[in-house]
């Protein structure tokens, strides 16, 4: 028998289709949707962003507005709830997240509409539709109001409406363009492998095809916790039998990690989201030397890569791995490499691939930077500028230390002569606030 969310998300998939549907038979030129996220108009938010961030303090602490916005949310709409997981303490702080770094970057209009549209895409797997939107743009005016009294104006609502519906309109429109595709996939453990008491190596297949590139990530959701999602790396390269492959690290929070770590088993089902990320490899990547940097679970993206580049040998690679850096805030079982017999047997036979295991207590930051990165970069003149590198540093460790982390390490290579461009991890907009590390599910406004 179907559970309401499972007969929600059968009727959201109904009706995608028939909007497709529809779309496919339209007249050129005809809209078919009984509504439309038309572009923006040109806007500069640099006077909103003055505005705003110099009444912040009306409406301050964001922690407070978040949660008023919340009980108004399901005060006035009940029925939302069942969109959101059963704790909402994460989900507070994300859209905290949110709030500020639409704030921080409303000036960089083009850069925000890339980031929500990406974000609306995410939200299709959650159930959102541009109703939910209306009521949560609603319930933020009202929070506002609340928090702010007698000194609310209606400027600083209409700045505030402004930036919100420019993140909004990109978030449906982003849901739009991805209508062809899945909201999310049914997917049953294959396998289910603890290799640390906190540690599991998961292998699940998904009931309909799945496409993917090596270096990319997807969310996850246990039956355990309906409605909350946790992003980890695909640990494989796209394979013919199907299976996907995901490194996972419990953090006693009770959460997605503990659930699939300890509440897990083989033939147990799990939900996936579309892929994402920013560390596959270029389209047109000429033979050169790659370096592959990561930490604790870090490590599962760059064992796709490595597979990914083992199935390709028409270019040219030679290939450094640097493994087992661990930030200062990360426990010692980060830096522990729990894929080792993996490794060995994969490096032999493989002469373009060189691995460097660095000690913890070398790889920590201190004094003249990161020793461990000495002798990774190539080091005659002008080799570094032909070189690629990938980070994935310390998804265990806190959401902002990692980011941190992956920035120190960029410098160092910069420093090296290895351009920007060439350095790839994950920055993307608001993943920035929660996952350099690929750590949480992706945040939006409305449920995550």
């Amino acid at each position: 028998m179907n559970t309401p969310s499972e007969d929600y998300h059968a009727l959201l998939a109904r009706h995608d289709a028939m909007r497709l549907r529809r779309r496919i038979l339209a007249p050129a030129g005809s809209s078919a949707e009984p509504w439309s996220a038309e572009a923006p108009q040109a806007y500069d938010g640099s006077a909103d962003q003055l505005l705003i961030s110099d009444s912040l303090a009306l409406v301050s602490p964001l922690e407070e507005l978040v949660a008023e916005l919340y009980l108004l949310l399901f005060e006035r709409h009940p029925y939302l709830r069942s969109l959101f997981p059963e704790s909402m303490a994460f989900q507070q702080v994300h859209l905290v997240g949110i709030f500020r770094y639409l704030i921080s970057n409303l000036h960089r209009t083009e850069e925000m509409i890339g980031v929500f549209g990406q974000l609306g895409r995410d939200h299709r797997k959650l159930g959102v539709r541009p109703a939910h939107f209306e009521a949560f743009e609603a319930a933020l005016l009202e929070a506002l109001r609340v928090r702010a009294g007698v000194r609310w104006t209606r400027a600083l609502e209409h700045a505030w409406l402004r930036m919100l519906r420019l993140a909004v309109s990109a978030m449906v429109r982003g849901a739009d363009e991805a209508i062809a595709e899945p909201p999310s996939w049914d997917a049953t453990v294959t396998s289910h492998e603890l290799r640390a008491p906190d540690l599991a190596v998961l292998r699940v297949r998904p009931h309909q095809p799945y496409a993917f590139e090596a270096g990319q990530y997807a969310s996850l959701e246990s039956p355990l916790l309906e409605q909350a999602w946790r992003s980890y790396y695909l640990a494989r390269a796209p394979h013919p039998d199907g299976e996907l492959e995901f490194h996972v690290r419990a953090r006693g929070a009770g959460g997605v990690s503990d659930a699939l770590v300890h509440g897990t088993r083989v033939r147990g089902a799990v939900r996936l989201s579309a892929p994402r990320g920013a560390l596959a490899l270029p389209e047109h990547l000429p033979s050169a030397d790659i370096l592959l940097v990561a930490s604790g679970t870090g490590w599962a993206p760059m064992k796709a890569l490595l597979q990914r580049i083992d199935t390709d040998r028409s270019r040219t690679h030679r290939v450094r791995l640097l493994l087992g850096l661990t930030a200062p805030e990360e426990s010692a079982a980060a830096g522990e490499l729990y894929d080792g017999a993996y490794l060995e047997a994969f490096r032999r036979g493989r002469p373009w691939l060189t691995v460097v295991a660095a000690e913890a207590a070398e790889a920590r930051f201190a004094g003249a930077g990161l020793r461990a990165l000495n002798g990774t970069t190539t080091p005659y003149r002008g080799a570094a500028a032909r070189q690629h590198a990938f980070l994935s540093l310390a998804p265990e460790a806190p959401e902002a230390a990692a980011a941190g982390y992956a920035r120190d390490v960029s410098a160092r290579l910069a420093a090296a002569g290895v351009p920007a461009a060439h350095i790839h991890h994950e920055t993307n907009g608001i993943v920035a606030v929660t996952e350099a590390s690929a750590s949480t599910a992706r945040t939006g406004l409305l449920s995550a």
